[in-house]
């Protein structure tokens, strides 16, 4: 893809687990229905989405079912993924019942969220509290 056929919007797939492993590193946020990481991808002219769904979340059709929304959330918001960034978006049970409107409104405002600049007064990332000294 030429930076002529480059068009707003436009998103890669990721396919390789080495990406997925790459943007778990990254900053995380996340709502009911699902989990956003995303990570800065500098040699990248345009923004990388993978999606996940773990075994525990349901059978096959149901996680199928829950890609396809999420999927269908990204296509909505495709204007707000930042440009040489790569996300991947962890999938939830409750992708299946939240409304779609909801879907796209919490995906626009974890994408705003995870490009924030972080302040020292947040949670660290592991979620796990302030770190004990010794």
């Amino acid at each position: 893809m030429t930076a002529s056929d480059h068009k707003p919007g436009a998103l890669r797939r990721l396919t390789k687990r080495s990406q997925f492993q790459r943007a778990a590193r990254g900053n995380r946020a996340g709502r009911s229905a699902f989990g956003l990481q995303a990570i800065a991808a500098p040699a990248a002219d345009e923004a990388g989405i993978g999606f996940t769904v773990t075994k525990k979340t349901g059978n096959s059709p149901e996680r199928n079912r829950i890609k396809r929304r999420l999927r269908a959330a990204v296509t909505a918001c495709a204007r707000d993924f930042h440009v040489g960034h790569d996300y991947v978006l962890v999938g939830r049970r409750d992708a299946l019942s939240e409304p779609f409107t909801k879907l796209v409104a919490d995906l626009g405002a974890l994408i705003v969220r995870v490009h924030a600049p972080r302040s020292s007064d947040e949670r660290p990332s592991s979620g796990r509290g302030p770190r004990k000294t010794r």
